[in-house]
């Protein structure tokens, strides 16, 4: 049995993207399994950048069939417009599968998502793609799967009955005009014979592969710290991005998981509300944004910056089962005099070693640093451990002591080419 998970261990934008599409050259299946089209993974290969938000980060790799899972929201329109950039550049998309039983994000949920946000006083900070209001919908049972959207005429009754309910709240709830059915109709019509041939029941070719001993590689989006159950509640999305999330969004039983390798950047970023214990608000902070172009992929906001927080990996950990650790960005940190990292939340004169679930409580923390000296020697080309500066080497190791979890690869460039591999990751 061979199975990997990609994980994020912070907020998110840590450079999953480019992880998958490393070990995806091994995948024969790579399968997304929770998340929508609010994420942002960038791919560079060969100096070309793709930016995906609902595919998975594997897709460039042709000969692997790409699974669109179960817990995925999946908004049809989204994804039939990534594909056609795509293959606008060359690339195929025959490869790609949707499960019958995702959840099918409609153009409800998204003007749901923007009027909810503006009415809130205190903002979560959506992306107002309709990740939220889709997953309640899932969970209220009254989402529609793909599956409903095979027959037609099944589909146009179940999108009366939603579109009569979500025009109701819009109109006497929250002020809104009300949506048309017949444009959304023709819409979802003028797609349908594009859809369709992709739906495919998944959860048997996933488990299928897995007892033939392919490799099957597991991808979410977001990370630990935006985890409905576990991250900074209420800033949070709205499913499981841990390995946890993996089992109920593909559809296997835990024990057929494997391999857990948590991405971490050598610096912390979060965007949106919520608590940020080791953020820099000066010019500090400016200069880790400018030199990572710390922006996102999916809305073009600046990203908050600070410096790494290993509670957070620590905590990852925790939930995740890490086997793996993959470093990356390091090279941003290049050229400064010294580096600090958070080892402890300092609250109301205590100190800490995990994460209090009260964020009230942890946005009064107080960060406990360890500073490390950094380094001034380009690391982007290098290519072998050995190579890298003593005082980078001694920052990844001390990464490597404090979560307990070996650090198998170290980013040191956006390419897929610009790794360092210090351990096999099986």
């Amino acid at each position: 049995m061979s199975t990997q998970v990609v994980v994020g261990t912070q907020w998110g934008d840590e450079g999953k993207g480019k992880i998958v599409d490393v070990l995806a050259e091994k995948a024969d299946l790579i399968v997304r399994f929770q998340g929508g089209d609010n994420a942002g993974h960038t791919v560079v290969v060969n100096g070309q950048k793709h930016v995906l938000h609902l595919l998975p980060s594997g897709v460039l790799h042709e000969d692997a069939l790409c699974i669109i899972g179960p817990g995925v929201v999946c908004n049809p329109f989204v994804l039939l417009k990534e594909m056609e950039t795509l293959e606008a550049s060359g690339l195929k998309t025959d490869h790609i599968v949707i499960s019958d039983r995702a959840q099918m994000l409609m153009p409800y949920h998204q003007y749901q998502d923007e009027l909810e946000e503006n009415a809130k006083k205190n903002k979560i900070g959506t992306t107002k793609r309709g990740i939220g209001p889709c997953y309640s919908d899932k969970y209220a049972r009254r989402g529609i799967r793909y599956h409903e959207f095979i027959d037609f005429e099944t589909f146009k009754v179940r999108l009366k009955e939603c579109l009569d309910f979500k025009n109701a709240l819009f109109t006497k709830v929250y002020g809104g005009k009300a949506m048309d059915y017949d444009q959304m109709l023709a819409d979802f019509e003028a797609i349908h014979d594009r859809i369709v041939p992709m739906i495919r029941e998944t959860t048997h070719i996933v488990n299928e592969a897995i007892d033939a001993d392919q490799r099957v590689l597991f991808e979410g989006a977001q990370a630990c710290m935006l985890d409905i159950n576990y991250g900074t509640y209420p800033y949070v999305t709205s499913s499981s991005p841990t390995s946890g999330g993996v089992p109920t969004g593909a559809g296997i039983a835990p024990s057929k998981i494997q391999t857990v390798v948590g991405v971490v950047k050598a610096y912390s970023t979060r965007v949106g509300e919520g608590p940020f214990v080791s953020e820099l608000l000066d010019e500090q902070g400016d200069w880790i944004r400018e030199h990572g172009f710390e922006y996102g992929a999916t809305t073009g906001r600046p990203r908050r910056c600070g410096w790494l927080d290993l509670l957070v990996v620590k905590h990852a950990n925790m939930l995740n089962g890490l086997t793996d650790i993959v470093i990356t960005k390091i090279d941003v940190l290049t050229g400064l005099d010294q580096i600090k990292v958070c080892v402890g939340y300092e609250i109301d004169g205590k100190v800490y070693d995990y994460i209090p679930s009260d964020q009230h409580t942890v946005a009064k923390a107080k960060p406990v640093y360890k500073i490390f000296k950094g380094w001034k020697e380009d690391i982007s080309a290098m290519k072998t451990y050995d190579e890298l500066p003593q005082t980078c080497k001694d920052y990844i190791q001390f990464i490597e002591d404090f979560t307990g979890v070996r650090v198998s690869m170290v980013s040191v460039g956006p390419d897929r080419v610009n790794n360092i591999y210090i351990h096999e990751i099986q």
